[in-house]
């Protein structure tokens, strides 16, 4: 991983980062509250040689002094002078508990013995360390007196005596804080690189490139009132939404350059990954850039469209491929755009037979005659064979995503599953991006917040009884010709397939 995937895992797990560093800033105040307070009194001793001869004389004892101070130090911490210590203070402790509380160092090149002693009580670390001092004092001169008698050649006085400390030496709340936060930090950046390594959702670009290296033809941002207005027509025009679908309508246009897929299907890995969303939406944006466009509702086990749209859909496609009527007969139009409508029908018990059968083919054959795109909103791939059977009709297939909600195995399963019927991949839309952080998918231009239209559009054909008896008396060559003032060429099916 470069610094890119790095980042891009930060701002993943941000929340997971913050958490982190909160709960060891937490412990480390934790720490500091729990802990006892320790107090250290310190005092410094100096060594010197009694001597008042020439130079030469001073030098060599210094030499000496210097040789004998690291011994001195290490004496610090043995009985022979913590005894003395304990006895004179009364403690209740031994010289092997109360070494652990004292410690003795020395500067390089100096002949200063510092000493110092933690405890609890301040009172009592500088009572301690003065009554060491005292000891060593004591101890070295006894240690260092010439066994023929007399005076000691070594020396050691007190420069510094030990005063009770007015704060406690430990516990260091600032460097708890600091090492909770930096502990937190690793774990935090630990459990993110982990949860990242552990999830195969696709959660956008990044992690459809792990997969496959199919044209990204657009992203559809995620809108919390996309579930009460899924249509581009219910966004205002200038939207994040709306745009979304026009570019998605644009790089589709660039992906079939040379033209050769009129029926393009709209698919997707697993249900609701918002494929029928996905359709109907690029099928309005179509129309709006003046195409002619028929959308056909083949998802003959879980239809939509209908519902999107407001149409009736107990007659549709089901009805022409059993040829209970004309395909003529069955269109909607939706609208005040060239969009035209083909509903599911009823239901049928064999949908996968259905839509592999040759009055499929010629169906969309005599579709691809009358309309300059046709757009075939098809079931999953995964759980059932109707899309992959499907796909081998039409001239191009377009695999929608859903952001978090499809794993990596998933979508290659899906694309192996279209790879093995040699269908024709445009390319993937990635669904439900987020609005913001590393996988968004926004159009800074048109960031602004815009007020969707609280009336969705105005079928063409209503819903009212009398709209349905007009309906009924469409002629039978279907010429799409609506009211007088509508200035639309008028179009017509052929009746039988297409040769050649």
């Amino acid at each position: 991983m470069d610094l890119r995937d790095y980042l891009r895992i930060g701002r993943r797990n941000w929340i997971l980062l913050v958490a982190f560093m909160l709960a060891g800033l937490l412990g480390g105040g934790a720490t500091s509250v729990l802990i006892q307070p320790t107090y250290t009194a310190e005092t410094q001793l100096f060594v010197a040689i009694q001597s008042s001869g020439t130079v030469q004389e001073l030098q060599q004892g210094n030499t000496f002094t210097q040789a004998r101070v690291q011994s001195y130090v290490k004496t610090v911490t043995t009985p022979v002078v913590l005894q003395p210590a304990i006895d004179a203070l009364g403690l209740n402790v031994t010289a092997d508990q109360l070494a652990k509380k004292v410690k003795a160092s020395t500067d390089v090149n100096t002949v200063l013995i510092n000493i110092s002693v933690s405890d609890t009580s301040a009172v009592q670390a500088a009572a301690t360390a003065q009554a060491v001092a005292n000891s060593l004092i004591k101890a070295i001169d006894q240690l260092e007196k010439p066994k023929s008698g007399g005076t000691s050649p070594v020396s050691l006085s007190i420069i510094t005596p030990a005063e009770a400390p007015a704060a406690p030496s430990a516990p260091n709340t600032k460097l708890n804080l600091l090492l909770g936060l930096a502990l937190g930090l690793v774990c935090g950046v630990g459990a993110a690189i982990l949860r990242t390594n552990l999830d195969f959702r696709i959660r956008g670009e990044a992690d459809l490139r792990k997969v496959t290296d199919a044209a990204v033809l657009g992203g559809i941002a995620f809108q919390p009132d996309a579930v009460r207005k899924p249509l581009l027509t219910q966004s205002a025009p200038q939207s994040p939404r709306a745009e979304s679908y026009r570019q998605l309508r644009t790089n589709l246009q660039f992906a079939n350059v040379a033209g050769q897929a009129k029926t393009v299907l709209i698919t997707s890995s697993l249900p609701g990954e918002g494929k029928s969303t996905t359709a109907t939406n690029l099928a309005i944006a179509l129309s709006q850039a003046g195409q002619t466009v028929c959308l056909v509702d083949a998802d003959l086990r879980r239809p939509m469209v209908d519902d999107y749209l407001g149409l009736d859909r107990n007659a549709g496609l089901t009805t022409a491929l059993v040829g209970a009527a004309d395909v003529n007969d069955l269109i909607q139009p939706w609208g005040d755009s060239d969009l035209y409508v083909l509903t599911s029908g009823q239901i049928p018990p064999n949908p996968s037979e259905l839509l592999g059968s040759d009055e499929m083919k010629n169906l969309i054959t005599r579709l691809e005659h009358v309309f300059d795109t046709v757009i075939v909103d098809a079931p999953p791939l995964l759980p059932v064979t109707d899309a992959a059977v499907l796909s081998q009709h039409v001239g191009g297939v377009v695999v929608v995503i859903g952001s978090q909600k499809i794993k990596h195995h998933d979508l290659r399963k899906a694309l192996d599953a279209l790879k093995l019927v040699d269908a024709k991949l445009l390319g993937v839309v990635l669904n439900r991006l987020p609005v913001k952080g590393p996988d968004s998918y926004a159009y800074s231009y048109y960031g602004g917040t815009y007020a969707s239209d609280s009336a969705g559009p105005k079928s063409r054909k209503s819903s009212s009884p009398a709209g349905k008896a007009a309906s009924a008396e469409q002629p039978d060559d279907f010429d799409f010709v609506t009211a007088p003032e509508d200035a639309r060429p008028a179009r017509s099916f052929p009746r039988t397939p297409l040769e050649g």
